[in-house]
C-alpha cells in the first residue's frame, strides 16, 4: 500500500515537473535569444530558424515555440487534474476537473445544443490555450495571441469547421445558401462568409496586442515621469522609479489577466454560435429520412 502511495505521489511530483518545464524552457530561450536593446522596444515575435522550402521558407518564430511549449505544459496540467480520479474518491483536483468538465458541457449545451455535445474538448482546448497564451506575457514571454498568423490559424480552422457543417446537406445546398434570402445579395453573402476567420483573428489578436503595447507606453511613461520628479533626489533615491511600483501591475491585471481570459471566452463563444448556426439541422434530417426511405423502398423492391 504505502508502495503504490509512493508510486501515486511521484507521478504526481512528475507530471507537476512537466506542466512547469516547458514555461521554463520557453524563460530560458528568451533570455539566450532576446538581442540586447536600450530603453523601451516594442518588437514582434522574433524568428529562431528559416528552413529553406520549395515554395517559400519556412520560418520559425518565438510564437510558435511558445505555443508548442503552452500546449505541452496543458497537456501535463490535464493529466495531473485526472490523475488518480475515482468514482467515489472527492478530492480538490477531482471537484476542479469535473467543475472544467461541466462548465464547459453547460457552454456545449447553451450555445449549440445537443447535437454539438462532442465539440466538449474541442472547445475546452481552444478556451485553454488562447487564455494560457496571453498569460504567459505575466512571465515575460511574448504571447502567441500577439501574433496574427497564431490566430489566423485558429481562424482558419474554425472556417474550416463552420464550411463542413454547412455542406452537411450537399455541396448544393451550400451554394444555394449564398442566394438567401434574394440572389442579389449573393456577392455580399460570400464577403460576409469570407469576413467571419478574419475578423475573428483580428479581434483575438488585436485585443492582446494593443494591451500589452499600452502597458509598456504606461510604464515607460510612468519612468520618465518618475525621473522628471525625483531624479534631484540624492543618490540612488534619483534613479528609482517610485511610480512604477504597482501602477503597472494594476494595468497587467486588466490588460494580461482580465482581458486575456475575455478574449479566449469570446474567441470560444463565437466559434460554437458560427459552428452551431451554420448547420441546417431540420434540412439534414429531413435529408436523412429521405435516404432511410429511398434505402428500404430499395430492399423491399430487391426482395
Amino acid at each position: 500500500m504505502k508502495q503504490k502511495n509512493l508510486r501515486f505521489y511521484v507521478v504526481d511530483v512528475l507530471l507537476l515537473a512537466l506542466s512547469i518545464l516547458p514555461l521554463l524552457a520557453a524563460i530560458v530561450l528568451k533570455i539566450l535569444t532576446a538581442p540586447p536593446s536600450e530603453g523601451i522596444s516594442i518588437t514582434g515575435a522574433q524568428i529562431y530558424v528559416t528552413l529553406p522550402m520549395p515554395i517559400q521558407p519556412l520560418i520559425i518564430t518565438e510564437s510558435q515555440i511558445n505555443s508548442w511549449l503552452i500546449m505541452l505544459s496543458i497537456a501535463a496540467l490535464c493529466l495531473y487534474l485526472t490523475h488518480g480520479i475515482r468514482a467515489r474518491v472527492q478530492t480538490r483536483r477531482q471537484l476542479l476537473a469535473e467543475w472544467i468538465v461541466e462548465t464547459v458541457d453547460n457552454m456545449i449545451h447553451e450555445n449549440m445544443g445537443e447535437y454539438f455535445a462532442a465539440f466538449a474538448p474541442f472547445v475546452a482546448g481552444m478556451l485553454a490555450l488562447s487564455a494560457f497564451s496571453s498569460l504567459s506575457s505575466l512571465l515575460g514571454l511574448y504571447p502567441p495571441t500577439s501574433d496574427l498568423n497564431v490566430t489566423a490559424g485558429w481562424a482558419i480552422l474554425v472556417f474550416i469547421l463552420i464550411t463542413y457543417y454547412k455542406m452537411k446537406c450537399g455541396p448544393w445546398h451550400y451554394i444555394k445558401s449564398f442566394g438567401d434570402p434574394v440572389v442579389v445579395l449573393a456577392p455580399m453573402n460570400v464577403i460576409s462568409e469570407v469576413a467571419t476567420p478574419i475578423s475573428m483573428a483580428f479581434r483575438h489578436y488585436g485585443n492582446i496586442l494593443s494591451g500589452s503595447i499600452v502597458s509598456v507606453l504606461v510604464a515607460a511613461g510612468l519612468a520618465g515621469l518618475s525621473e522628471r520628479l525625483f531624479g534631484a533626489l540624492p543618490g540612488f533615491l534619483g534613479d528609482f522609479p517610485f511610480l512604477r511600483i504597482g501602477i503597472p501591475a494594476a494595468l497587467s491585471v486588466y490588460f494580461d489577466v482580465f482581458s486575456g481570459c475575455l478574449q479566449a471566452y469570446i474567441f470560444a463563444v463565437l466559434t460554437m454560435l458560427y459552428v452551431s448556426s451554420a448547420f441546417p439541422k431540420d434540412e439534414y434530417e429531413q435529408r436523412k429520412r429521405r435516404r432511410a426511405e429511398k434505402k428500404q423502398r430499395l430492399q423491399k423492391s430487391e426482395q
